[in-house]
């Protein structure tokens, strides 16, 4: 008998579908998001466009962290929510096929994606949230060339003024140039000029050149002489404000990677309030992937609706129920990191709940005969759609025959007196 039959590959094929447009879709929006608010930071902090996209790229494995759970447990939902509709599913298990059987395929796509999410929360996630902070620092303190903003004065080492008053060719060009410089034995450079760009330094680094264009330089020393300069060229020196190193990573528990958790969270050299906040973090890492264990199990008992019902009320409950878990587990950590709980006991009990829960869900739909999961709220949903609509129908037919819905001793464009 083969592992993996025509029917396994049939599952395989309406499960993987769906799972990578969830996968995209929510990992898209995610990002879009983000994009529009990293803009405009960029834009006020005046740093290059670039950094936006860097900045983005290290928020993948951010984001990819909740889309894979999502989009495993909504491929699988869907496609069992279309065997099951379709009366494909009644067929297989007419012929003996149970449901845990239908989930081999699906149980063996979750083990793969267990170890790329255990790959992405233990390894990548810690660097690239580092990375992050690194580019956010270095945006802040202009060490990526964002320290002098267009339409703003901009002091410099205590001795210069410089305003720019607009840009071209992504800060190449600069327009409309103001300077302001205090000499060391008392004499003040004031100095405008049309346009200028900014030249490296190959001698010092810790300066650049800002070459001017056609303007006038007015000289003032200790207010008794003035002289007035006109310039088709000057080479006006900057002295680069000095920008301390970023820290070393792990000044957070989430930076690490797992090995160094495991080292650092059952250290007993390691302060106590560090070692809470880094075994927190350490079970809240595990428990997020051996979560997505528990999924295909979910997803078939909330894919499968009542008889001669096409309700999708089990599709908006997965996703409640999967991003509530998340929001508890980023729950749970916070209080542990602050030792009110044991990090065991707030990250795990969680998940106890939550899987006993599951399986009960599972097996009222498996070995329940015509149980469903969340009968009651299919009744619910059911009788509240029916009056709705009635509601709606009623609404039709009052506009219909020309009367007002208010009463029917009014008429339309009458008013009662």
């Amino acid at each position: 008998m083969k592992f993996i039959t025509a029917l396994d590959r049939y599952i395989l094929r309406l499960v993987l579908m769906p799972m990578f447009a969830v996968f995209v879709i929510a990992a898209s929006l995610l990002i879009l998001d983000k994009m529009l608010r990293l803009f405009e930071f960029v834009s006020t902090e005046g740093g290059p466009v670039g950094v936006v996209f860097r900045m983005l790229l290290n928020l993948i494995p951010e984001y990819a962290g909740l889309a894979i759970p999502l989009g495993l447990m909504l491929g699988i939902l869907l496609a069992f929510r279309k065997l099951a509709t379709s009366s494909e599913l009644d067929v297989m298990r007419a012929v003996g096929w149970s449901y845990l059987r239908l989930l081999r395929v699906p149980f063996l796509i979750t083990g793969v994606l267990m170890a790329v999410n255990l790959a992405i929360v233990g390894y990548l996630q810690p660097l690239s949230r580092y990375a992050y902070a690194q580019l956010d620092y270095e945006l802040r303190s202009g060490a990526l060339g964002a320290s002098i903003k267009v339409g703003e004065f901009t002091t410099l080492k205590d001795r210069m003024a410089l305003r720019i008053e607009s840009s071209e060719d992504e800060g190449r060009k600069l327009k409309g140039i103001f300077a302001r410089v205090a000499g060391k034995k008392g004499q003040v450079l004031s100095i405008s000029a049309r346009e200028g760009q900014f030249l490296a330094n190959r001698e010092n680094r810790n300066t650049i050149i800002l070459r001017l264009l056609d303007g006038t330089i007015v000289q003032d020393v200790n207010g008794k002489q003035t002289r007035v300069l006109s310039f088709s060229q000057h080479d006006l020196p900057v002295d680069l404000p000095a920008i301390d190193r970023f820290r070393a990573r792990g000044d957070q528990a989430r930076e690490y990677v797992l090995p160094e958790l495991l080292q650092l969270g059952w250290n007993n050299s390691v302060p106590e309030v560090e070692r809470a906040g880094q075994q927190a973090n350490f079970n809240y890492r595990l428990v997020e992937v051996v979560m997505m264990a528990l999924l295909p199990l979910l997803a078939v008992a909330l894919a499968i609706p009542p008889k001669r019902s096409t309700s999708a009320l089990g599709v908006f409950m997965s996703i409640i129920m999967v991003v509530a878990y998340h929001k508890v587990n980023q729950y749970g950590e916070s209080v542990a990191e602050l030792g009110r709980i044991d990090p065991f006991f707030a990250l795990w009990g969680p998940f106890v709940v939550f899987a006993l829960l599951i399986a009960w869900m599972f097996y009222r739909v498996a070995y329940v005969p015509g149980g469903q999961a969340i009968g009651a709220l299919e009744s619910a949903y059911a009788k509240i759609g029916k009056r709705i609509r009635k509601l709606l129908k009623r609404g039709e037919h009052v506009r219909g025959a020309g009367l007002d819905p208010r009463g029917d001793d009014e008429e339309l464009g009458t008013v009662a007196v």
